[in-house]
């Protein structure tokens, strides 16, 4: 008697035998794509410690690469506004700069801290 292969069988997927159960071997394809960034490895991280059942559906249906990677490119983008505007409306400019640098350098390490903060707060969750 011929049996059916399975869906997963049929597009090339394989077993392996683990005592009486088939375990389906599964890959992440992440090979070659460009890698994730801070933000987005944060973000993993938090989905997989406090959120495990969002974290193991994006696994599992491929799209936890890409979703990463655009979060981790909406917390740069997000972050890079906070700190010029924060900059502009604290007089940070390049003046300060070329007359006092200590300064300006003290004072745009205080800016990108507290932009950091918000990206985190607001997209990361963490």
């Amino acid at each position: 008697m011929k049996t059916q292969k399975s869906f997963f069988e049929q597009n090339s997927g394989t077993y392996t035998q683990v005592g009486d159960v088939l375990l389906p071997n599964l890959t992440i394809g992440e090979d070659g794509q460009q890698p994730i960034g801070k933000y987005g490895r944060m973000r993993k991280r938090y989905l997989k410690e406090q959120h495990s059942l969002i974290y193991l559906e994006l696994l599992l249906s491929g799209k936890l690469y890409p979703y990463l990677l655009e979060i981790d490119e909406a917390c740069e983008e997000r972050s890079e506004l906070l700190v010029l505007q924060m900059a502009t409306r604290e007089g940070v400019t390049e003046a300060l700069k070329a007359s006092n640098q200590m300064e300006w350098v003290r004072r745009m390490n205080s800016i990108r801290s507290r932009a950091e903060k918000i990206v985190l707060n607001d997209l990361v969750n963490c």
